[in-house]
């Protein structure tokens, strides 16, 4: 009996940004350059590398009191995730509206993007250093996030539909560290009022993230353990 191949695009999270007239130009002009989906899908591994690398500088910057560089790294720091999901749209639209799929797309599409929420997550706790637990907080909400597409990759192997359900998926995640983030640059670069160290609004950001991420994993494991169940009875 043929293997029956799966519909790319019920595989894909639904982005309303996708169907713009804007997306779908930059996405002909984005073909008609020469670009590959694998190849965007690996620059947004480099815009993570680049905001992790502002993120640390932060915390550096913030050790050494050296509020001019803090303020221009949160800058580049925020300036990233955005970027990086504007990848993630862009190397799907190539992948299936533009006919490039390859035989390795899959991979392409999901190792970069774990390997992003940790630049991005483990990044931003060592942004807020300077905050006790801070680090491990980042650390934590970058773990959680993994899991989040850990438990919708065992569904699809199963052959089930990707749940991209849930309160924080990728996007609210980004969208949350970039508020975090924006919100930081308020903050003196010693302490804010009452003694509070810079970073506690990035450390607050994590938090939110980590505490989403771990209520999205449970959402997800419902929703395909009860697939399972259904395919199971029929």
């Amino acid at each position: 009996m043929p293997v029956q191949e799966p519909d790319v695009r019920s595989m894909r999270r639904e982005i309303p940004q996708r169907t713009t007239g804007w997306a779908r130009r930059l996405a002909r002009g984005a073909q008609n350059i020469g670009l590959t989906p694998n190849g965007v899908s690996i620059a947004s591994v480099v815009l993570a590398a680049i905001g992790c690398a502002a993120f640390v500088g932060v915390g550096v910057a913030t050790a050494s009191d050296s509020s001019g560089w803090r303020v221009g790294l949160l800058l580049v720091a925020a300036a990233t995730p955005p970027l990086r999901l504007f990848c993630n749209m862009l190397d799907g639209m190539l992948a299936v509206e533009g006919g490039l799929q390859s035989p390795v797309g899959d991979l392409y599409n999901e190792l970069p993007d774990r390997i992003s929420d940790v630049l991005f997550l483990a990044g931003a706790g060592y942004a807020a250093v300077a905050v006790p637990g801070g680090v491990a907080v980042g650390w934590v909400a970058a773990t959680l996030a993994l899991l989040t597409a850990y438990v919708r990759s065992l569904g699809a192997a199963q052959g089930l539909s990707n749940h991209f359900e849930g309160p924080m998926p990728k996007p609210r995640r980004m969208w949350i560290l970039v508020a975090g983030t924006l919100l930081s640059l308020l903050e003196p670069v010693t302490t804010v009022p009452l003694g509070v160290p810079a970073g506690t609004v990035l450390v607050g950001a994590l938090g939110v993230i980590g505490l989403g991420s771990l209520a999205t994993v449970v959402v997800r494991l419902r929703l395909v353990a009860g697939d399972l169940n259904r395919r199971a009875s029929s």
